[in-house]
Parts: structure tokens; C-alpha cells; sequence
């Protein structure tokens, strides 16, 4: 018991810390506002990463994700792609909000390059910068390479790889990297190789790493499907990936 308490008094210490150490830039979609989070670094001029959440908006994996691309020499920024007043409060509202996003691909895609602009109103190089995203945020940074994006590479970290098969696959120009758990349910394997599909078509440098015992969320500490070792490695492919591309 008294450990437990101990790790949750760490966690919200730590949680806290990282928060300390990211400003807060408000920006708008028309009438909606939105508010991301960008590392102490911004205005330096330094390669970018663009984070994009998981399905509740702006999480502790996505704030540490930015301070340690921080550490690494790149100015991060988190994307809000739902807005202030629409943040959703549990999973059931977190699915519906999504889904919106999912299915409207263009709404997704336009709140995604109003991130990216926000990124590069703060230094970042604009030949240099990637997108990052978790779960969610994996679709996006798939989404951010179907729209054409300007963006040198994308990760796409537990992300949902399904897309709509009345789109057309089209050319892809964006490097992808796919980390995706070997047991996440939420990818079937239709959706996996209809992904592979799309990238062959689409003439994309293209890579899927596939982590073993590994169920959805397993880069995020706070989840139950957290795997520990599976989550360092996926972190040192991102960063792999992203020297190469970016620096």
C-alpha cells in the first residue's frame, strides 16, 4: 500500500515537472481555439516534431515525449486537435470525438497542418520537421503522409492503421515508420495488410516494426499494457528514425 502511494506521489511529481517545462501556445481553427504545448527551446531554429495525442487530447506520454525530443535537440510541439471546451472526459467520449476525426480525415488533416504551422512560428526548421503520434495520434501522423503534408518522415506509434477502402491509395513522398504491438486487437490484419498495400502503391519508404507480447497502449507507463522493455526500444526506433531524417 504504501509503495502504491509512493509511485503515485512519483508520478504526479514527475508529471508535474515535465509540465513546468512547456508553454502553453493558443492558436485558432476559425472560431475554435486551440491551445498546444511547445518545449523551452522554441525560437531557436532546430529541427521539429510535431506530436499528435492519444484520444483523450493532451497526456503525460505526450508531455514527456516532448521534453525528451527536447533533450535530443528538437523543439516539439503537441498538437490540439479538439479544441478548448472539447476535450473529451472518459473513453466514450474519447471514441465518438475521435471517430469524428477518423471519418472526416480532411477536418483531421487541417487541424494537423494548423499544428505544423505553429511549429514552424517557433523555430523549427521547415525542411526539418516530423510528426509523431500515439494511438490517435498514430493515425494522424498516417493521415499527415496521405494529405501530403509537408513533413520529412512520420511515426506512427500503436496507431490505428485502417483507413476508409473507398479512398484511393495515392503517392506518398513522407518516410514512415510504423511501431506497432504484435497484440494490439484494434488492428486486424486486413487493416495491416491494406496498409502495406497503400504504401507499395503509393511508391512510400515504408517501415513496420512489430513489437512482441505487446497489447495497444505498451509505450504508455500509466496503462495497463504497459511493456517496459517493448516501449524503450520503440522509443530508441523513433529516435533512430528521426536522426536520419532530420538531422
Amino acid at each position: 500500500m504504501i509503495r502504491s502511494i509512493l509511485l503515485t506521489a512519483s508520478l504526479i511529481i514527475s508529471g508535474s515537472l515535465v509540465s513546468q517545462k512547456l508553454k502553453t501556445v493558443s492558436y485558432q481553427d476559425g472560431s475554435q481555439k486551440l491551445n498546444g504545448l511547445i518545449t523551452s527551446n522554441a525560437g531557436k531554429k532546430l529541427p521539429g516534431v510535431l506530436i499528435l495525442p492519444a484520444w483523450k487530447g493532451i497526456d503525460e506520454e505526450a508531455k514527456t515525449a516532448a521534453t525528451e525530443l527536447e533533450k535530443q535537440g528538437y523543439i516539439a510541439f503537441i498538437a490540439d486537435i479538439y479544441g478548448e471546451g472539447n476535450i473529451p472526459a472518459d473513453n466514450e467520449n474519447a471514441a465518438k470525438t475521435s471517430g469524428y476525426y477518423k471519418k472526416n480525415y480532411d477536418a483531421y488533416q487541417k487541424r494537423i497542418s494548423l499544428a505544423l504551422e505553429q511549429l514552424k512560428k517557433n523555430g523549427a526548421i521547415p525542411a526539418k520537421i516530423a510528426v509523431i503520434g500515439y494511438c490517435f495520434g498514430g493515425t494522424g501522423a498516417l493521415e499527415s503522409a496521405r494529405g501530403s503534408l509537408p513533413v520529412a518522415g512520420v511515426v506512427s506509434i500503436h496507431g490505428s492503421l485502417a483507413k476508409d477502402q473507398t479512398r484511393k491509395n495515392g503517392s506518398i513522398s513522407t518516410k514512415i515508420l510504423v511501431e506497432n504491438p504484435a497484440d494490439d486487437k484494434s488492428v486486424t490484419p486486413e487493416d495491416y495488410n491494406n496498409l502495406i498495400k497503400e504504401m507499395n502503391e503509393g511508391n512510400a519508404d515504408w517501415q513496420i516494426i512489430t513489437y512482441a507480447h505487446s497489447k495497444h497502449t505498451f509505450t504508455d507507463p500509466k496503462s495497463p499494457d504497459y511493456n517496459e522493455i517493448m516501449a524503450k526500444r520503440a522509443w530508441n526506433h523513433t529516435l533512430m528514425f528521426l536522426k536520419e531524417i532530420l538531422k
